[in-house]
């Protein structure tokens, strides 16, 4: 049971209250972004919920700021029972910053998390809101304070939908932002998904904190796997961005990424393009300011040799999953691949005599494949 106006409301009641408060009404004359000509006119079950969601939402805040909801009395909610006679419309705040904030303090009994830290905190702070209400300066940060305190509370009920919202909003109040920050890292251990801590991760960099980033997307590759056919994974650019990142920070970081490179990822020609990626250029400025590398790393040496290891292990292993149950129309492209993975082998100091070794194997474990095998000496010897 609620409180509104100082009169009790029943749970069954919840529906009538949102409508007295202005939930359902018609959504501002001013679309936020017109629909696209080519799109459908059917939005389905989804999208329109979601469109009566921003609606509702709107509305509410709307009235909030004395943009006339619905005075109506209550009206029971559907299929429960109807009262003898109805309570009286209880007397409303006035609109302005007090109602705004009572909507924000108890919008868990009117919004889901998701819908008042992207629609209720957002519209609440918006400079057209702000010159509307013409606050003071106090009175402004306690309207901000109010708001950021609704999306923490959204973000940690709900840090798969609210977690970057909430750090959007406390972007300009330090101790909101480091509080929205240990959520989403305590959301991480508790199941958070890797894509959104990249996403996450992301954002951090784009707010110029590369170290937070980087710490955001070691989480997020701890939980990833990338199996050896994979090498069209969702997640391919983000850990190609992750380790971007850490080779930019410098050598303690790119070594500390490689073991969860190597036990996340087993797809070989994604090792191979990221130990390629690393011995392009030198690692960046660390983050105490360490001076740069005078040349480039080299694949065989510490902290590369390991992740070598890996990719022409996961070459190896690969070469003869698919061969188990190779068709002849796939002949060509297995050449390809073999071509690639001595790319990779050369980058060892003995990686003439290791990939020579690989294919003498491969043409005595599968010499009953003649016509492969045909092809495998043609190209390579």
């Amino acid at each position: 049971m609620g409180v509104v106006g100082g009169q009790s409301w029943t749970e069954a009641q919840k529906p009538a209250r949102l409508k007295w408060l202005g939930e359902g009404t018609a959504p501002p004359k001013r679309a936020l972004s017109p629909p696209s000509p080519a799109a459908p006119r059917s939005f389905g079950k989804v999208g329109c919920g979601f469109r009566q969601a921003w609606g509702g939402g709107r509305a509410v805040v709307s009235s909030a700021l004395g943009g006339g909801a619905h005075q109506g009395k209550p009206v029971p909610a559907p299929g429960s029972p109807r009262p003898s006679s109805r309570p009286a419309l209880p007397s409303c705040l006035p609109p302005g910053p007090q109602a705004l904030m009572n909507i924000m303090q108890n919008w868990y009994s009117l919004f889901t998390p998701v819908e008042a830290a992207t629609i209720v905190a957002v519209t609440g702070t918006t400079h057209a809101t702000l010159s509307r209400l013409q606050l003071d300066a106090p009175r402004r940060e306690e309207l901000w304070a109010c708001a950021r305190t609704l999306a923490l509370q959204c973000a940690m009920k709900d840090p798969q939908n609210c977690a970057l919202p909430a750090l959007t909003l406390c972007e300009k109040n330090h101790a909101a932002f480091e509080a929205a920050y240990q959520i989403v890292l305590d959301a991480a251990a508790g199941g958070l998904g890797h894509a959104h801590l990249f996403t996450v991760a992301r954002y951090m960099e784009h707010r110029g904190l590369p170290l937070r980033a980087y710490k955001l997307a070691t989480l997020a590759l701890a939980q990833l796997s990338i199996a050896f056919n994979q090498d069209s994974h969702p997640a391919v650019n983000d850990v190609l961005w992750a380790c971007s990142l850490s080779h930019s920070l410098g050598r303690h970081e790119l070594s500390a990424i490689v073991p969860l490179i190597i036990r996340s990822i087993h797809c070989a020609p994604m090792l191979s393009d990221i130990l390629r990626r690393w011995t392009l250029s030198a690692p960046g400025l660390g983050p105490l300011g360490a001076r740069r590398a005078a040349k480039p790393l080299g694949a065989d040496r510490a902290p590369l040799c390991q992740l070598l290891d890996a990719a022409v292990a996961a070459y190896i292993a690969t070469s003869h999953s698919r061969l188990t149950h190779i068709s002849p129309r796939h002949y060509g492209d297995f050449i390809e691949f073999l071509g690639q993975a001595r790319e990779t082998f050369l980058l060892a100091p003995d990686g003439h005599l290791q990939f020579a070794q690989f294919l003498e194997n491969l043409k005595q474990t599968y010499k009953g494949k003649k016509k492969l095998m045909l092809l495998v000496r043609e190209r390579f010897g």
